[in-house]
């Protein structure tokens, strides 16, 4: 009997357990998205109706598969190829309209002064985690944190982004550059002519890492090729996991993709600690070079402060400065190369501003140049401006909404997600003016402020983000951009090459040129 008894019980607990889970379950995946798409649709929002744990990623993933099947004109909007469920859903159901990520509903977010404001408040409006603990592993740093930590780790990193700091680096800008370009001058010496057709896109790519390796760790590109790799593998797969619902315990399920995920993790890290216990060991033995200004020092420096960074927390800062770096300015770049090659008229008077800013000799004396000189270039910051507003490096930020909360007009519901999509509103008529989808960096010519229709309208173009949060890097990345260019100007024209395949995609996390750039470079 009393066996019996026991048995009951355990039957009991067992029945109640289920049941519990069922209906969290349920409440996740049906309940709780049918409250909220009811309570968006009465405030005027309108997209497809909710269906059952996949949403609207289906058919997502379907018409982006299509969209990438076709061939593009460079003149078109990179968004029908890397955007286009959002795109279409926008087009369809109007600028308060919102798309399903599996169970959760994203609204999209098309008015400058919401975006403004949910740019602004970063307590209220935290970056939005991916449910697949696996993503996390490419890196955690300042980028990735709400709250404190995110302001402990902002204030210990905004020291190595000061404009004082950034001007010691121009010779080491100048140095990558320079052996980029050199290579490119042997590429054409070797066809015996004063031209050639060459794929930049893979040398830019190099040129960012050695930079990157250079000012963070004081290594070479050669030391970190490994890393970027690496990085760069993982930043693929981290796509491909993005793009799935995650349901709770599959990242122990032994996938191909999760064991590579694994594999890559453990390899970074393993080099990432070698790198820093290098330094560690210098420092402990008084080498005055392990002390450089470089953003590896200045982390292993905040431990003897009051502001603590563990080397773990160290390590996930690196990985990001080391993907981030990379591949915002080696797009940047690539996509300006492209759009000069495209309309030469502007690459022809950027090249005259260069020539009379800088002078005519191909040999820039670097120690006379500066964060000041580049600042003169006025049309080239136009050009980038301009660039960035068309292919900026991340199509849209994503912010969670984790209580009620009033936004303009309507209230978002918890449990909703807002999608800034800045591939959207940087092409937006009514913002930019009938030419929004053009190339025309004149509207850049009297700064950000005034470049939309209606002047001075804050939360229209953040290629870098906004507000507080906005990219601690972005001064490091447009003189970097600029040093590169300034040297490229001076000593090649460029063309579009015959071959050149024009595919914008987001297959690495960045926007990206998929089959490369292929140019004709001629040798000034």
């Amino acid at each position: 009997m009393e066996t019996l008894s026991k048995s009951s019980v355990f039957v009991a607990v067992v029945v109640v357990a289920a049941t519990a889970w069922l209906w969290r379950m349920m409440n996740w995946l049906w309940f709780k998205p049918k409250r909220l798409e009811n309570l968006l649709r009465n405030q005027g929002f309108d997209g497809r109706p909710y269906r059952f744990l996949k949403g609207d990623m289906k058919e997502a993933l379907e018409m982006l598969k299509e969209a990438k099947s076709r061939q593009m004109d460079i003149t078109e909007d990179a968004a029908l190829r890397v955007f286009p469920f959002p795109y279409h859903t926008i087009n369809k159901y109007g600028k308060k309209s919102f798309t399903w990520f599996g169970p959760v509903p994203r609204v999209h977010l098309m008015n400058p002064e919401h975006i403004k404001e949910v740019l602004t408040k970063v307590y209220e409006y935290p970056k939005a985690r991916n449910p697949n603990p696996l993503t996390s592993l490419l890196a955690r740093g300042v980028a990735s944190y709400n709250g404190d930590k995110w302001a402990q780790h902002r204030k210990i990193l905004n020291p190595a982004f000061h404009q004082e700091k950034l001007k010691l680096m121009v010779p080491v800008f100048y140095r990558s550059c320079k052996e980029m370009v050199d290579e490119w001058e042997k590429v054409v010496k070797s066809e015996g002519i004063s031209s050639c057709e060459l794929d930049v896109w893979p040398y830019l790519q190099n040129m960012t890492c050695d930079v990157i390796s250079r000012t963070a760790f004081g290594s070479s590109y050669k030391e970190g090729s490994r890393i970027f790799e690496l990085i760069r593998e993982m930043g693929t797969l981290i796509v491909q996991i993005a793009r799935q619902i995650y349901i709770p315990g599959w990242r122990f399920v032994p996938t191909k993709v999760n064991t590579r995920m694994k594999q890559v993790h453990k390899e970074i890290q393993e080099s990432m600690e070698g790198i820093i216990n290098k330094r560690q060991k210098a420092m402990r033995i008084g080498d005055d070079a392990a002390f450089n200004n470089d953003l590896l020092g200045l982390l292993l420096e905040s431990n003897n402060k009051d502001a603590y960074m563990t080397i773990e927390e160290v390590i996930e800062e690196c990985k990001l400065f080391y993907f981030a770096g990379q591949e915002t300015t080696s797009t940047l770049l690539a996509w300006t190369m492209i759009l000069l090659s495209k309309y030469p008229a502007w690459q022809e008077r950027a090249r005259q501003e260069v020539l009379h800013v800088l002078g005519t000799d191909l040999n820039i004396d670097f120690t006379a140049l500066d964060s000041s000189s580049l600042s003169q270039l006025k049309t080239m910051t136009m050009i980038i401006y301009e660039v960035l507003r068309l292919y900026p490096p991340a199509t849209q930020l994503i912010r969670v909404v984790e209580r009620d909360t009033k936004l303009g007009d309507f209230v978002l519901p918890a449990g909703t997600q807002m999608a800034l999509p800045a591939i959207l509103i940087h092409k937006d008529p009514e913002i930019w003016g009938d030419d929004a989808g053009e190339f025309n960096p004149e509207r850049f010519a009297d700064g950000v402020s005034k470049a939309t229709k209606n002047h001075n309208q804050q939360g229209a173009y953040f290629p870098f983000g906004w507000g507080p949060r906005i990219c601690i890097g972005q001064s490091f990345a447009m003189m970097e951009a600029k040093m590169a260019l300034t040297i490229i100007l001076k000593r090649f024209s460029f063309e579009l090459a015959s071959s050149y395949v024009h595919a914008p995609s987001t297959e690495a996390l960045t926007l990206q040129p998929q089959f490369g750039a292929r140019l004709i470079l001629h040798k000034l």
